[in-house]
């Protein structure tokens, strides 16, 4: 079935069928992107005038209403409408991120909107809402943040993105980040200095760039002092707290022990400490502990964690200001610049690590 075929029978059908017609039946229609449709529907100026007609045309053809009330906030008020599509498995990691996005939102006079998705066909139905909202610009905190698919399908829509947290972030695509591999080296240097020799590290999601990152971040710091690194003292996690129990339950179930472990972030840290103090393994005298990222369960488990400080809040907040900005070029006219932000972190030494037993 050809586009124009498809939408016609989405006018011709009853009255149910009509109102199920999307903003992007409109650009399929017009042959134009959602961003395009979404511009001349809210009367901004910086489209040219064939396409504008084009898209008009396919709005009365399809008998398209727009959501009148969304469309009155941009314009009357000159609201920025950011969206935060998320799906993170850290739920403390999460609400440091908005906060920050909150706040600077309510500096610049955006509006956040959130939306959750969890596989690739959420995704799609999670971005279909940003855009019948009428987002100009959207944050992908982790993992989605790493998700090709998902930065293709908002660009594909001249959509402003900012990749929130990505190791490796994509030359067109803005991004705020940290340096995850010397924040590893960094981690594992300290552990190195108290005395320990044999360190075991907790992955996180392999589909997560930063995963990596701290692997070989962490092993370049072993290579550096002449320290072999057991295979099965390298183990698979997923960012959360239970992958980290499960991965701690592999490290400290049976054989020879190592005397340090570092997790990836601070979930699966705070899951190794719980752990060993189960089997009887204090914390920190007989088993050094690490994380990533500082996250609230840093500071609230006992001992407190060890951990590369990660300034997601920051993070955030300058997240929302490049998307800002990259929409007020738009609005202009003018290309948006792409924004590689890269933030400090800082290494934040508490209880949880300790001198290597003898």
């Amino acid at each position: 079935m050809s586009p124009t075929s498809g939408k016609v029978s989405l006018k011709n059908n009853n009255h149910a069928r009509r109102t199920a017609v999307t903003i992007h039946d409109v650009a399929r229609h017009a042959k134009v992107s959602a961003m395009t449709v979404s511009r001349v529907i809210n009367g901004q100026n910086n489209v040219r005038e064939p396409l504008r007609q084009r898209v008009l045309e396919s709005i009365k053809e399809l008998d398209y209403t727009p959501n009148i009330a969304a469309r009155s906030t941009r314009v009357g008020m000159g609201v920025t409408r950011v969206g935060i599509l998320f799906s993170n498995p850290s739920e403390s990691y999460l609400s440091k991120t908005m906060v920050g996005s909150l706040e600077q939102s309510r500096k610049l006079g955006c509006q956040l909107i959130p939306e959750y998705c969890a596989g690739i066909t959420s995704q799609k139905k999670a971005v279909n809402r940003l855009v019948e909202a009428g987002v100009e610009g959207v944050i992908l905190p982790p993992p989605l943040c790493d998700s090709e698919a998902t930065v293709r399908m908002l660009t594909g829509l001249d959509i402003p993105v900012v990749a929130l947290a990505t190791a490796v972030p994509l030359a067109e695509v803005s991004a705020v980040y940290i340096d995850d591999y010397r924040s590893a080296i960094a981690i594992t240097r300290h552990l190195i200095k108290l005395g320990h020799r044999k360190i075991a590290f907790v992955k996180g999601d392999p589909a997560h760039t930063p995963t990596q990152r701290r692997l070989d971040g962490f092993l370049k710091a072993m290579e550096e002092a002449g320290l072999a690194v057991p295979g099965h003292w390298i183990v698979p996690g997923r960012f959360t707290y239970k992958s980290g129990l499960a991965a701690a339950e592999k490290l400290l179930g049976g054989g020879e022990l190592p005397t340090a472990i570092l997790a990836s972030n601070d979930d699966m840290a705070a899951a190794v400490v719980s752990m060993a103090q189960g089997r009887g393994i204090r914390v920190p005298e007989e088993l050094s502990v690490g994380g990533f990222d500082d996250t609230p369960i840093a500071s609230i488990i006992w001992p407190e964690m060890t951990t590369v400080h990660q300034p997601i809040t920051a993070m955030g907040a300058a997240a929302v200001s490049i998307i800002h900005q990259m929409v007020t070029e738009l609005r202009s006219g003018r290309a948006p610049r792409v924004v590689h932000q890269r933030m400090r972190y800082k290494l934040v030494k508490r209880g949880s690590t300790g001198p290597a037993p003898a």
